[in-house]
């Protein structure tokens, strides 16, 4: 759960800091205090779309971070920090911090580590989950619907999509394969000849491993022949020349052999002395036979030359490496082949994408035969929640039906299926809340009330099974008053029961339901705006909520009805 949320520079809010608690907390103020705007922060701590405009004026950034503490080993977001190399510490804390410059960039982190904004979103959706109005659309829309459905269906049989999704991925494959080879005529000529003329080219250049290094050493022993050639001169001449210091060294063993003769300690000196001195002057010898082999080519050094270029050349071509470039010229060959062999090729891709596609169907329908099953659970259960909020007459139905193939599948024989990544059905939520009516998908719903109280229920049902440990209810008890107000608090109290709620409202009744009451109200102090956010007494509750039932000053009648309230709640919660 969200247990601490920091936020400076951010809109109208200087600086604060404040500390939630399990159960249900409710936000109440002013319109203008700045209740939305810790719901925007926490939006965007998660991930939400961020602008330069939420930045306080004057200040160079915003800054938002929030502590959560998991209790659940078994949370999604433990499986998704791995995946990204992000640690949680043994105390199943989880920091995110977000920072907006002026300059428009982000800076995200997790647990101290730096990630992108995408990432953060990802993390962020697991931990927190966010129902504004805006939002509420967003549960209307028909493409989140299926969704929705897989959430229940997956829980039940985690592993019920694997075979399709591997399916589908090959099929695609198979697909963009024959794509290529069914490309037309002309592209096809033409990469032909692009492959033809490197190949000429590559088998005329004859190449060999490992062949530029020994060129370079080549090239470098006739680049410095002069210095090479008087090193061999100096050597030898300093053994057999002028100075003859072979023969010094040739006396100098004649020396020690005497000595030998006469005293034994030197006969270990004597042999190692011999046999340095033979050593050098069968080097001399190798010296002299060098010298005398040694000579200056330069025909050579310019074939090298002009070998060492032709390989440069073909290295910004085809790789970096002799090795890379004949793999290169082996792909070359085995794709020229194929090209020529495109019928037979051709044939074996349509038979093997039948083959795929006939399985494919058949899991896509097993997963529709799953769906339907469980979404006759799922319009049980809504329409249960429905019943408590006083839409007992409405009538909730989940159409699932197959989605109708396109002439963009041409392995497809059966039109009626068009194949995703999800599978072949459209899902729809449909509903009629007045009998008689016939169902109607839910965008189509006019009423805010019913809207209202049609995403608590929807809501309600699926967050129980996304593993969203903090929900977020951002004023969506607008539009509805008198027993449906009394209805959608206690609906909200009960979800508060399995997770951690923040409720922003403008209800009494729900205001009554809290275990932890803050009053966001505003202050202006030197004509600078600044947002205050305080947890209230049971004093100090009694009073914001008969303010919120007169909707001006505080009356005696409004103080006692607010204490009933708070007093018929905590029955209700104990019941």
């Amino acid at each position: 759960m969200l247990t601490e949320l920091s936020i400076k520079n951010f809109a109208i809010i200087d600086q604060t800091s404040i500390s939630f608690e399990e159960g249900l907390t409710v936000l109440t103020g002013e319109t203008g205090a700045g209740k939305s705007i810790i719901i925007d922060a926490l939006g965007l701590l998660v991930g939400g779309r961020g602008s330069v405009e939420y930045i306080r004026h004057g200040e160079k950034k915003a800054e938002l971070e929030g502590l959560f503490i998991l209790d659940n080993k078994s949370h999604p977001v433990f499986n998704k920090t791995k995946e990204y190399g992000i640690e949680i510490s043994k105390d199943n804390m989880v920091v995110l911090e977000r920072i907006i410059s002026l300059n428009g960039k982000n800076i995200c982190r997790i647990n101290g580590k730096l990630v992108t904004l995408a990432i953060l979103k990802e993390i962020g959706q697991t931990l927190l989950d966010i129902h504004s109005q805006h939002e509420t659309q967003a549960l209307m829309e028909v493409d989140h619907h299926l969704e929705l459905v897989d959430l229940f269906l997956e829980q039940k049989e985690p592993k019920c999509k694997d075979e399709y999704t591997y399916l589908y991925k090959k099929w695609l494959k198979l697909k963009k394969r024959y794509d290529n080879w069914n490309k037309n005529e002309q592209e096809l000529a033409q990469r032909v000849d692009l492959l033809s003329f490197q190949l000429e080219e590559l088998q005329a250049a004859e190449l060999k491993p490992g062949e530029e290094k020994d060129l370079t050493e080549e090239r470098n022993q006739l680049a410095n022949f002069e210095k090479i050639y008087q090193g061999l001169y100096d050597a030898y001449h300093a053994l057999h020349g002028e100075h003859k210091g072979l023969d010094w060294l040739s006396l100098a063993a004649n020396g020690i052999e005497t000595v030998s003769e006469f005293d034994q300690t030197f006969e270990e000196i004597k042999k190692d002395y011999l046999n340095h001195y033979y050593l050098i002057e069968e080097l001399s010898y190798e010296l002299r036979n060098k010298l005398d082999s040694t000579e200056f080519d330069e025909t050579r050094l310019n074939e090298i030359e002009s070998r060492l270029s032709e390989l440069a050349r073909l290295k910004k071509k085809y790789g970096p490496t002799e090795e890379e470039m004949i793999e290169y010229q082996a792909k070359i060959e085995e794709e020229l082949e194929k090209i020529r062999d495109r019928d037979t090729a051709i044939i074996e891709l349509e038979q093997e994408l039948k083959d795929v596609q006939n399985d494919l169907i058949l899991e896509a329908k097993d997963i529709h035969d799953k769906r339907v099953k469980i979404a006759k659970k799922i319009e049980q259960a809504i329409t249960s929640e429905l019943a408590d909020l006083y839409l007992e007459k409405a009538k909730f139905e989940i159409s699932i039906s197959w989605k109708k193939g396109t002439d963009q599948d041409p392995f497809l024989e059966d039109k009626h299926v068009h194949l995703t990544s999800s599978g072949a059905d459209n899902v729809r939520f449909m509903i009629a809340t007045n009998p008689g009516e016939p169902v109607k998908e839910l965008n189509k719903i006019a009423s805010g009330g019913e809207l209202s109280r049609i995403m608590l229920a929807l809501k309600n049902i699926f967050s129980n099974h996304q593993g969203i440990t903090s929900v977020i209810f951002d004023e969506v008890d607008t539009g509805v008053s008198g027993r449906v107000a009394q209805a959608i608090a206690e609906k909200i109290q009960k979800v508060s029961i399995g997770s951690q709620v923040l409720c922003i409202t403008h209800l009494p009744q729900v205001a009554s339901m809290a275990d932890t009451h803050l009053l966001i109200s505003k202050t202006i102090d030197q004509n600078r705006t600044y947002t205050n956010v305080d947890e209230l007494s049971l004093t100090d509750r009694i009073s914001e909520i008969g303010r919120m039932i007169t909707g001006t000053d505080l009356t005696k009648t409004s103080m006692e009805h607010a204490k009933e309230l708070i007093n018929t709640a905590n029955k209700w919660k104990k019941a």
